[in-house]
């Protein structure tokens, strides 16, 4: 894939986001519209997301289900983020249609609409099997089978690994580490929203999965700095 192309200091970019009226997904449509880059974004409910997002955002009614159809909804986008995951629910199957399934036909299209960069934001502790969180129908494993695809995809991608999620925004620092570095600690949504959009104006930021927490005694850092701390997946 071409690398973005960047004029004056800012990124020619439209953005493709998924789980755009969730927790997390709204503050990332905030920060790129704030950065006044167009938004597509993927909805089941429009009232839903009329009162939640930005009226300069473009809405697109669907889900995960269909990876032609969500290639046709991005087909005019060149950047892709992705704060979607199943929802606590009785039904057993929902980790995986989201989590898993739903990700891989985001996967499968954005190689169809060419994207460029592929924010997908997942969770602390994937890789830990026997995690409590797996007794919610395995949601870290199908989050783990994810990411592992999307890392074999051939998809320039950063994965975003965040923390325990604090609904209020707050004054610690984030701090940032590599795969399966950080096992535990917290971090606002606000924050996890900021990091995926500024994955995608930092080349270190790009093929990394990126573990983050915010501390009070961490030391502020520049995006770069905090991607930096990451390993590219193909030298792990």
């Amino acid at each position: 894939m071409q690398a973005i192309q960047i004029i004056g200091g800012g990124a020619i970019l439209k953005a493709f986001v998924a789980g755009a009226t969730g927790r997390t997904g709204k503050h990332i449509v905030q920060v790129l519209t704030e950065k006044e880059i167009p938004v597509v974004a993927l909805v089941r409910d429009t009232v839903k997301a009329k009162e939640l997002l930005p009226a300069s955002v473009e809405l697109v009614i669907g889900d995960l289900a269909s990876c032609d159809r969500l290639a046709t909804a991005m087909k005019d986008c060149n950047v892709l983020l992705s704060a979607a995951g199943a929802m606590p629910s009785l039904d057993f199957t929902e980790p995986f249609r989201v989590d898993y399934w739903g990700t891989n036909n985001l996967i499968k299209a954005a190689k169809i609409a060419e994207i460029e960069h592929f924010v997908l934001v997942s969770s602390l502790c994937v890789s830990q099997f026997f995690h409590p969180l797996n007794l919610f129908w395995l949601v870290l494993y199908w989050k783990s089978q994810a990411e592992k695809d999307l890392c074999n995809s051939g998809l320039t991608h950063t994965i975003i690994r965040p923390g325990g999620l604090l609904e209020e925004d707050n004054n610690e620092a984030i701090a940032t580490a590599g795969a399966d570095t950080l096992f535990s600690g917290r971090i606002p949504r606000q924050k996890v929203a900021r990091l995926a959009v500024a994955a995608l104006f930092e080349p270190a930021s790009q093929n990394k999965i990126v573990e983050a927490i915010a501390e009070p005694d961490a030391q502020p850092q520049d995006w770069q700095a905090l991607f930096a701390k990451a390993q590219r997946i193909k030298d792990e």
